[in-house]
């Protein structure tokens, strides 16, 4: 079956290489805002099953479309994208020295190319604990460039690994794509 990512994350991409050989890219174009009374979980997945739904909507043959959104949960708050240097500061300096949720959702929606015949989606939830982060650190990482497009404004693989004292979860969840619950549900909807 032909197997879709609906994501122009480059990180999604290289997670799912490690679990499916062949697969295409088609970047979803869904507004991302959330509702006035969603909770972070419900917004998370609405989101994944959205992109899938959306890609999904484009295609005229049978696929099997996987979505995935992310976004970090602080007591409640859901931190995006940064808007600019200052709103990053503001929330990684919130999240410094303490503990908040990393949450990933993956849908995978099937269509026949005239209707969706299956979807699921499924969250994972991930505790992060960073550790003290001063000014010029936070200053020094945002100048690498690469806080303006991640959820809070840090990436665990890249420069802000140094500030990640502990995790309890899944790893990849963070990074972007969980692929123990993606691979779970690829097999699930291939033995079906």
């Amino acid at each position: 079956m032909r197997i879709v990512l609906a994501s122009a994350s480059p990180r999604r991409a290289q997670l799912l290489k490690q679990i499916c050989a062949q697969f295409e890219v088609l970047p979803s174009h869904i507004e991302e805002r959330r509702h006035a009374d969603e909770t972070p979980s419900a917004y998370v997945q609405r989101l994944a099953l959205d992109k899938a739904r959306y890609v999904a909507g484009q295609l005229d043959d049978t696929a099997l479309v996987i979505g995935s959104d992310t976004l970090i949960d602080y007591a409640g708050e859901v931190m995006e994208k940064p808007l600019d240097k200052p709103h990053f500061k503001q929330m990684l300096g919130q999240l410094a020295g303490h503990v908040h949720q990393v949450r990933t959702a993956v849908a995978v929606v099937v269509t026949d190319g005239r209707q969706i015949k299956h979807e699921q989606v499924l969250e994972v939830v991930t505790d992060v604990e960073l550790g003290a982060i001063n000014d010029q650190q936070l200053e020094h990482y945002w100048n690498t460039g690469e806080p303006q497009d991640k959820a809070g404004g840090y990436a665990i693989q890249g420069g802000a690994a140094r500030f990640v004292k502990r995790i309890n979860g899944s790893y990849t969840a963070v990074v972007g794509l969980p692929l123990y619950e993606t691979d779970q549900l690829l097999s699930a909807v291939a033995n079906s």
